[in-house]
């Protein structure tokens, strides 16, 4: 007996979406890590050797050079299908986002320097690059996932618009272009 072919779309398990998107994050935020790790040891051999606070600064430094890398990355290529119509908006929300991840790594090495007294460049990159990177990761890639991509706000601003379109294809309709109504 013959198999019969449907026409109807067929929906792409969860885990089959979710596996590449989360591979190409990985593969953005290793180039943002090496950025990170690149300009923040440059900093510290550099500009903020032997200065008080420098590990502070250098991370933060370091971490905006980084958001802005990542953006690039995440918004042209991760979440390419997802981005959002507005790229202002969508920046300041990955921005946000970003800064409230760089306080995760910013908190490490403050723990591990103040409060541990871990004092050297050692400490500093295990505190920031292996500790500070894992936790911020996971909670980066849920909230650009969920909130700055998300695929539902995607969908919800592509019918907006659709229907801000076929409104106004009717001009002068009093009932906002509703059919039926006269």
């Amino acid at each position: 007996m013959p198999e019969q072919q449907t026409d109807a779309p067929t929906e792409t398990p969860h885990a089959a979406r979710l596996i590449p998107q989360l591979v190409k994050f990985g593969a953005v935020g290793a180039v943002g890590f090496v950025v990170n790790v690149v300009v923040f040891n440059g900093l510290m051999l550099t500009v903020f050797a032997g200065v008080h606070h420098g590990t502070i600064y250098a991370t933060i430094i370091a971490t905006f050079v980084a958001i802005v890398t990542n953006w690039i990355g995440n918004r042209y290529w991760a979440f390419a299908k997802q981005r959002q119509s507005n790229p202002v908006r969508e920046g300041i929300e990955f921005f946000l986002v970003s800064l409230a991840g760089m306080g995760i790594p910013l908190l490490c090495v403050w723990i591990s320097h103040y409060v541990l007294g871990y004092v050297s460049l050692v400490a500093d990159n295990i505190a920031i690059n292996v500790v500070g990177l894992a936790l911020g990761m996971l909670f980066r890639f849920a909230l650009y996932r969920w909130w700055v991509f998300s695929p539902d706000r995607a969908q919800a601003a592509s019918e907006k618009q659709l229907a801000a379109t076929a409104t106004a294809a009717l001009p002068g309709s009093p009932d906002g272009g509703l059919i039926g109504d006269s």
